[in-house]
């Protein structure tokens, strides 16, 4: 019986599972093919390129191709060589050795050295919006000698083994940086130009339609990349990217690069595959976050009120497809090891709604209105910004008058995360592979900074809050870990200081003559230095 993925999700879904098997083959065995440009789509158009200071999902994708990272991890999360060749933990977990690659460059033809480790984890713990997080307990990292790393820690780190890949903390070449003063990292012009080791080399940006990457000559793994050429290309029109994969235009793109309404239609033509695999790092998840600074929304009532008004199902159908699930807590269904399900959402209720809104002392004025909101959207995927429409729509119902305000992707970085000019957004939040880097920056008082993406955008203060996440990121004990976890995830649904709406479910769409492009854990964010393009096939 032929079933699809979103077949398999729902019938797991109704069992209370929701772990699923991939539907495509793994890595092709047959002799690369040399040469040839790959058209990967990526949207929206990255603010950087480099994953220094930024994670964006456009940044992501493009970063790693230029800038590795020590390790790259299998599909079930097992690390495997990048530019440490070998690593050991000590018996307390506080101290990570590394054994670094030897002759590598960098793409200026600077040697690639232990001190450049030691300087990219010291800049990640101090500008990185997950790194603030992944590298707390990080006292220095030593270098014996250039090609030896010692990482050593104050607390143990249970996470830090799985977070050390190109797309989330690259290794970046400290003489281009050296003497730049940390406020002046995320700005500077590496992000937009960047020197690497990786497979292939920066050629140029043209801001608004592509990136061009060209073969890198002197890459450290003989004989790789396969590609000559890739072409990273920006198309804001969803129907114009499905379109684009028809024609052959584009032959690869990760995060459901097409509009969900178009997926089954375009996954049937003979020149396309999907592939479910390559995700294993992320845990989609959407959000509504509420700016707690705002006079209306500190008050714990009206944010249970705007989450009655909400029907988590309709979103999932209307707005997602059916792609996913509801998911009430910020950790994903689709990592359940620290998931609570015991935690359900709250009841699509507008009398409830209207009812707390009158309790808290907003009653309708004359002509209806309680009060008025902003609403905004990340640009990153069109299902947000129907988020937000639907929500408008349902605010009304309950007497709240909410505007939009859409932006593009830069400005609403900006607009969200350094000007606050917002009342509600609705969001995007990648779990990753863990809470401590996934979850914990969105509700960790001490990461509330401005400027700082991804970041606690809802100014949320739970001193009991921040006790159990910084519990959690040290605990060794498995168990005690999910205890504290769970703790937390009991909170957060009782003060809502984000309505947390569905785990998202993502394919890569690509054309059939592209191979290797998802061979482990990192998917169309990995490097692309085995990817490789057979003609006669698409």
């Amino acid at each position: 019986m032929d079933i699809s993925r979103r077949q398999l999700n729902k019938l797991l879904a109704a069992t209370g599972l929701t772990a699923f098997l991939p539907l495509s083959a793994f890595a092709e065995t047959a002799a690369p093919t040399k040469g040839g440009t790959l058209n990967f789509i990526v949207e929206p158009e990255p603010p950087t390129i480099l994953t220094l200071a930024h994670t964006a999902g456009g940044t992501q994708k493009v970063s790693p191709k230029i800038t590795e990272g020590l390790l790259t991890y299998d599909f079930d999360l097992t690390p495997k060589p990048q530019l440490a060749t070998e690593w050991s933990i000590s018996d307390d977990g506080l101290n990570y050795t590394f054994k670094l690659r030897p002759n590598v460059k960098w793409h200026d033809g600077k040697p690639f050295s232990s001190d450049d480790v030691a300087y990219s984890i010291e800049l990640l713990k101090q500008v990185h919006p997950r790194g603030r997080g992944t590298f707390a307990n990080v006292t220095k990292v030593e270098t014996p000698d250039p090609l030896t790393a010692v990482i050593r820690l104050s607390k143990p780190a249970p996470y830090l083994l799985s977070a050390l890949y190109g797309a989330e903390s690259p290794i970046v070449p400290k003489h281009v940086y050296d003497g730049v003063k940390i406020a002046d990292v995320p700005t500077n012009p590496n992000g937009s130009a960047p020197i690497g080791t990786g497979p292939f080399v920066f050629k140029e940006w043209v801001r608004g339609s592509h990136i061009i990457l060209e073969r890198n000559p002197d890459y450290w793994d003989a004989g790789k990349p396969y590609l000559d050429q890739v072409i990273v290309r920006f198309v804001p029109d969803g129907a114009a990217r499905a379109a684009g994969f028809e024609t052959g235009e584009f032959d690869i793109g990760g995060d459901n690069p097409i509009p969900l309404s178009d997926l089954e239609r375009v996954k049937a033509l003979p020149n396309i595959a999907v592939d479910s695999r390559g995700y294993e790092t992320k845990g989609d998840q959407t959000q509504l976050i509420f700016n707690l600074d705002n006079e209306y929304l500190k008050n714990v009532s009206v944010r249970r009120a705007i989450a009655h008004a909400i029907d988590l199902d309709v979103i999932l159908n209307t707005v997602w497809y059916g792609y996913g699930h509801v998911s009430p807590t910020p950790i994903s269904t689709f990592l359940p090891r620290y998931l609570d399900t015991s935690i359900k959402p709250y009841a699509f209720d507008l009398k409830a709604a209207e009812q707390l809104l009158d309790e808290a002392g907003y009653k309708r004025g004359a002509d209806g209105v309680r009060f008025n909101l902003r609403l905004t959207h990340n640009s990153y995927n069109e299902g947000f910004k129907r988020v937000a429409e639907y929500l408008k729509q349902n605010l009304t119902r309950i007497g709240i008058n909410a505007t939009i305000d859409s932006y593009d992707f830069s400005t609403y970085i900006k607009k969200v995360y350094t000007d606050r000019a917002f009342d509600v957004t609705a969001e995007y939040l990648g779990n990753q592979f863990d809470p401590t880097l996934g979850v914990q920056r969105i509700y960790w008082s001490k990461n509330f900074k401005l400027g700082l993406p991804f970041s606690n955008a809802s100014h949320y203060n739970n001193p009991e809050v921040d006790k159990l996440l910084e519990a959690a990121s040290v605990e060794i004990d498995d168990a005690k870990r999910k205890q504290q976890f769970f703790a937390f995830q009991k909170i957060v649904a009782d003060e809502v200081p984000v309505v947390n709406l569905i785990s998202l479910e993502n394919v890569t769409v690509f054309n059939k003559r592209v191979k290797n492009h998802t061979i482990g854990a990192e998917g169309v964010q990995s490097n692309f230095a085995d990817v490789y393009i057979k003609d006669g096939e698409g």
